[in-house]
């Protein structure tokens, strides 16, 4: 067990303790339990409280017995029965578990969410029944009036899933395009999904109509707070008629109440991880917040911050047994941690002794897991002369190396080297001296770059301190030691270049001076320390002549210095002149020779002049409009027939001329050939009329011949001549 207090609230982790190693006998364990204080001390408050790998969520059952894991690998369910204080039963799944829900008040109604779209449905016995949802969801809420489950996930719809009638109903229609929490209001039954947008959508299960919508993305965005994306919403969580927490995925928490459209308070975790459970203890007016690093406990009111707990590892969920001060959660870690907090409240009535018992507890220390083997290698083995003892129960293999109890590797090591505690303290010793040597100025030592540079300083510090001028004498000695210049003596890219045309005018006699100065180096390494402290008399003096000859000698060498220099600029100009001389004379006769033209005829361009009034054309455009002026008049239209619709033409005045002729589509060209048929079909069955003839014109003679001769004529006595 592990006591902590932060804020003055103390913390019981009952999951905290040392672990036994799994390949030890159980006989052995039941004596270190016996010798062992730390683990007679420690609280496994439910058996076997933990996964293979990782738990990915946790509940509790409403009548408070059972408490119910899922986890991997392999993908699994545990269920502990709190009045027996162990594991009841554990069933394996396909795949792994997104979420899961207890329909009932035991574990005998269970319903899994899985990462594979299916939804599974447990009895008290085992498995019921099994179905899949459209898309891959995300959460899941249960509305007990209807029996519907509301299912949300990856698309912008909600599938809901009447238990009674068995089958799916039509689903609800939103404007987000992913939602990935849901919630049931458990007093007036409103329905709310948070979506990728970071809206809270807001639901009446009677009439299956939005009724609100809380736009929570722009609300978290305070002016302490610094966010890089668009918050989405992660958690969410009712709180009686009114209430309303809202946790987003940059690690705020939104307070609401349901009549009004802004938050109350807007809590920062400052971890920048998103929300992944939200409570709320009604008796202390807290919520209860968590993401993956940290769970937060604060007053919902003002927002001031209670207390905290910061597990080793990853936290997947978070779990509160009602009506109490322990927590549950869930861990990328086997092991499933217990938090007992009596400023929460009392302990559950399961494990009622722990109010006894926290009483006297005080704060360990944290134990690794093997505090009491210690990890040798085949090689350490055979240095402490223990190699015979491979095989033997004395040492337990594990990866490349070997478990062996620490009091007989503390015991042989002492065997093996009695003087290890003098080696030790000679060891300290020696590195005193060398950090005491470390701060003196080496002088035969030189650095890899800038050696002149380090030479020079070293010889001024060595003049300053036979000089006794003890005022200077650390100036030349900290520049070599100097941690602000000491990439000057170490980078390559800072080395002096002496031949450059600054450092030789700035540095005029640096040539005769470092050429004395090495000299005096090396006489002053050869001679001994007694002589180099007797110094002749009226070496001062000579020291001062010398001086004054340097200083007046160096106007002379500055001159001297520019005199080259400009010789060496006048050189390279006449050189230069030179090669551009000759590759203009070489150009010229490349030009002259004729051989020369034909050899080289493919990569010399050639130039052409164009016309007034024209544009320059590819010479494949010329050809083939010299061509298209040959052809006659029969080729050129059928050329046009067969080519594109899309023509160029040149104009007079140099310019280009676009046309082009639309296509006829297969419809028009149907029409057109059902007109031409139609045409030609009533030519053929047109009747000619021209054997009628007209009344007028020829009536008469037709009537007198056939009055003489027919009718007319028998009949002609009867009629009147005029």
């Amino acid at each position: 067990m592990q006591v902590s207090s932060v804020n003055n609230v103390k913390i019981y982790n009952l999951s905290h303790g040392k672990s036994l190693p799994e390949w030890l006998s159980d006989r052995k364990k039941r004596v270190l339990q016996k010798k062992d204080i730390d683990i007679q001390r420690r609280i496994e408050l439910i058996q076997d409280f933990e996964m293979p790998t990782v738990c990915t969520s946790i509940r509790v059952s409403r009548d408070g017995q059972y408490i119910l894991a899922a986890g991997t690998y392999k993908p699994r369910v545990r269920c502990y029965d709190t009045y027996q204080l162990s594991l009841k039963f554990e069933r394996c799944l396909d795949s792994d578990v997104v979420t899961f829900d207890i329909l009932s008040d035991d574990y005998s109604k269970l319903v899994f969410l899985h990462i594979d779209r299916y939804v599974e449905f447990h009895s008290q016995h085992g498995h019921y029944y099994k179905t899949r949802i459209p898309k891959f969801g995300r959460d899941f809420s249960y509305h007990s009036p209807s029996c519907d489950l509301y299912f949300v996930g990856a698309s912008s719809e909600v599938f809901r899933l009447n238990l009674e009638q068995g089958r799916f109903l039509n689903s609800l229609q939103t404007d987000a395009v992913e939602m990935n929490v849901c919630d049931i209001n458990p007093v007036h039954q409103l329905f709310a999904a948070g979506t990728l947008e970071g809206r809270v959508d807001c639901w009446d299960p009677r009439v299956r109509t939005r009724v609100a919508v809380l736009d929570c993305a722009l609300s978290s965005i305070t002016d302490n707070t610094e966010v890089e994306g668009l918050p989405s919403v992660s958690a969410l969580k009712f709180n009686e008629s009114l209430g309303l927490a809202v946790g987003t995925s940059t690690g705020q928490v939104l307070v609401y109440d349901l009549r009004s459209s802004r938050p109350l308070l807007v809590k920062d975790h400052y971890y920048g991880l998103p929300i992944k459970s939200l409570h709320f203890h009604n008796s202390l007016d807290l919520v209860i917040s968590a993401d993956s690093k940290i769970i937060k406990m604060w007053n919902k009111d003002n927002g001031k911050v209670f207390s905290s707990i910061e597990p080793q590892a990853n936290i997947n969920d978070v779990c509160l047994y009602p009506a109490s001060g322990m927590l549950f959660t869930a861990n990328e870690d086997p092991k499933m941690n217990t938090f007992y907090i009596p400023a929460l409240g009392p302990a559950p009535r399961w494990c009622s002794f722990l109010d006894n018992l926290t009483e006297e507890l005080e704060e360990n220390p944290e134990s690794t897991i093997y505090d009491d083997y210690k990890f040798v290698t085949r090689k350490d083995l055979e240095n402490l002369g223990l190699a015979h003892l491979i095989g033997s129960p004395l040492l337990r293999a594990y990866m490349h190396g070997f478990f062996m109890d620490i009091r007989l590797y503390h015991k042989v090591k002492t065997m093996v080297n009695p003087f290890a505690y003098e080696e030790y303290r000679k060891d300290k010793i020696r590195q005193k001296i060398e950090e005491s040597r470390a701060q003196r100025v080496q002088l035969k030592k030189l650095p890899k770059v800038n050696k002149e540079l380090a030479l020079k300083l070293m010889e001024e510090d060595t003049e300053l301190t036979n000089k006794k001028k003890k005022k200077k004498t650390n100036v030349a000695g900290n520049l070599l030691m100097d941690e602000r210049f000491k990439v000057m003596f170490e980078n390559p890219d800072y080395q002096v270049d002496e031949r450059s045309e600054e450092f030789r005018l700035l540095n005029p006699i640096i040539s005769t001076v470092a050429e004395r100065r090495r000299k005096s180096l090396q006489e002053e390494e050869l001679e001994e320390q007694a002589e180099e402290e007797q110094e002749p008399e009226g070496r001062g003096s000579s020291e001062d002549d010398s001086s004054d000859e340097d200083d007046k000698g160096w106007v002379q060498e500055v001159r001297e210095q520019r005199r080259l220099l400009r010789m060496e600029e006048r050189e390279r100009s006449f050189i230069q002149r030179q090669e551009r001389r000759q590759q203009d004379r070489n150009t010229r006769l490349q030009s002259s020779d004729p051989h020369t033209q034909q050899s080289h005829g493919a990569q010399q361009p050639r130039f052409y002049q164009i016309k007034s009034g024209e544009e320059f054309r590819s010479f494949s455009d010329v050809s083939r409009k010299q061509k298209t002026h040959k052809a006659s008049l029969e080729e050129r239209l059928q050329r046009l027939e067969k080519s594109d619709t899309l023509s160029l033409n040149d104009t007079a005045v140099g310019s280009k001329q676009l046309t082009f002729t639309l296509k006829k589509t297969e419809k028009q060209r149907f029409q057109q050939q059902a007109e031409r048929d139609h045409h030609e079909e009533r030519r053929r069955i047109r009747r000619s009329a021209g054997h009628l003839h007209s009344n007028r014109g020829r009536g008469g003679g037709g009537r007198g011949r056939g009055g003489g001769r027919g009718r007319g004529g028998g009949r002609g006595r009867g009629r009147r001549p005029f």
